[in-house]
C-alpha cells in the first residue's frame, strides 16, 4: 500500500493514498461494540453509587481467559469438532456466569462496607481489587500470553472492504446484548429498580426498594456485559494476557465520559464513536497512535463538554 510520511513537531506520521474508508469502519464498529460492552458496566456503577469503578477493566480480561478455559474444556470433551455453534455459546454464557459472580463478590467483599465511607476511599480500594486481580490470575494462570483457537474464519466481501465472519459474530452479539439490557432496564420490575436508586437512593429505600440487592444485580449485569466483551476480544485478536484489562478499561472509560458517565445509550453511543475514531486514526494516519487518538478525545471532552454527547448537566443533591 502506497504511503506518505510527515513529521509535525517532532512526530511522524503516515497517511496512506488508497481509500480504505469502508474497511476501517467495519474495524472501528468491531472494536467499538466491544468497548460499549465494557463501558456500559462503568456507566450502570457510576449512575447508582458514583463510584468509577477502576477494577471493571479486570473482570473484562477474568472474561477472556475464562472464554479460554472453558473452550479448552469443550475442545478436549470433542464437543467443538462435532458441535462448534453450541460450544461457543456455552463458552460465552459461563463465561458471563462465572465473571458475574466475580462482580457480585467484589461489590460484597470490597464495596459495600464502604458505602458510606468518604468518596475517595471506595476509589482507591477499585485501583487495589484492580492489582490484585491482576496478580491473581497472573499466579494462577501463568505470567506468559495465552492462546485462543482461531474459529469462524473466512468472511464475506463488502464492496472493496472484507468482513470476517467472526466480525459479524462480535458485532451481533453485542448488539443484542445492549439491546437485551436496554429491554431489561426499560421494561422490568428490576430495571425499574435500577432507575429509581440511580435518582435518589434514599427515596428508592424508602418506598421498599431494596437498594443493597439492587447495586448487586447492578455489578452482576455489568461484570456480565465485560466478559462477553473479553471473551469476543480473545477470538478476535488470538492472545489475552493479565494485563489487558487496564488500557481496555481506560478505553472504556474513556467511552463512558465521551458518551456521558451515568447514560446507557451514551455509554453505548461513546464505546462506538470511540472504536471509529480510533481505527480511522490508525488507518488513516498510523496505528502507532491509535492510543493517542482514544485518550486525546477524553481530554477534548472533559475541557469542552464534561457531562458527553448524551449526558445532563446536573446539580450535586444538597
Amino acid at each position: 500500500m502506497k504511503s506518505k510520511r510527515f513529521t509535525v513537531y517532532g512526530l511522524q506520521f503516515t497517511v496512506y493514498e488508497k481509500h480504505m474508508f469502508l474497511q476501517q469502519l467495519i474495524n472501528g464498529l468491531t472494536v467499538g461494540s466491544v468497548y460499549a460492552l465494557i463501558a456500559l458496566g462503568y456507566t450502570m456503577v457510576y449512575g447508582i453509587l458514583g463510584l468509577i469503578n477502576f477494577a471493571h477493566g479486570e473482570i473484562y480480561m477474568i472474561g477472556a481467559y475464562l472464554g479460554v478455559i472453558f473452550f479448552g474444556i469443550f475442545t478436549v470433551i470433542g464437543l467443538t469438532a462435532s458441535n462448534l455453534p453450541l460450544s461457543i455459546i456455552l463458552t460465552l454464557t459461563l463465561s458471563i456466569v462465572y465473571s458475574s459472580a466475580y462482580g457480585y463478590t467484589i461489590e460484597k467483599i470490597a464495596y459495600r462496607p464502604l458505602r458510606h465511607a468518604p468518596r475517595l476511599s471506595p476509589l482507591i480500594t477499585a485501583l487495589g481489587v484492580s492489582i490484585f486481580l491482576q496478580n491473581y490470575v497472573m499466579l494462577s494462570q501463568g505470567a506468559k500470553d495465552k492462546v485462543f483457537p482461531t474459529i469462524l474464519s473466512g468472511g464475506t466481501a463488502i464492496g472493496n472492504a472484507t468482513v470476517s465472519y467472526l466480525q459479524v459474530f462480535i458485532m451481533f452479539t453485542s448488539l443484542v446484548l445492549m439491546v437485551l439490557l436496554h429491554l431489561f432496564v426499560t421494561k422490568t420490575r428490576l430495571g425499574t429498580a435500577m432507575r429509581a436508586t440511580a435518582q435518589d437512593k434514599k427515596m428508592a429505600s424508602l418506598l421498599g426498594i431494596n437498594v443493597d440487592n439492587v447495586i448487586s444485580a447492578t455489578f452482576i449485569i455489568g461484570s456480565g456485559l465485560a466478559a462477553a466483551g473479553g471473551m469476543m476480544i480473545a477470538m478476535h485478536y488470538g492472545l489475552i494476557n493479565f494485563y489487558m484489562g487496564y488500557v481496555a478499561g481506560l478505553k472504556a472509560f474513556t467511552a463512558a465520559v465521551l458518551g456521558g458517565i451515568g447514560s446507557i445509550p451514551g455509554a453505548m453511543l461513546g464505546g462506538i464513536v470511540l472504536g471509529l475514531v480510533e481505527s480511522l486514526g490508525a488507518g488513516y494516519i498510523s496505528s502507532e497512535y491509535k492510543d493517542v487518538f482514544a485518550f486525546g478525545i477524553l481530554i477534548l471532552v472533559l475541557v469542552f463538554k464534561p457531562s458527553g454527547l448524551l449526558g445532563e448537566n446536573l446539580q450535586e443533591k444538597v
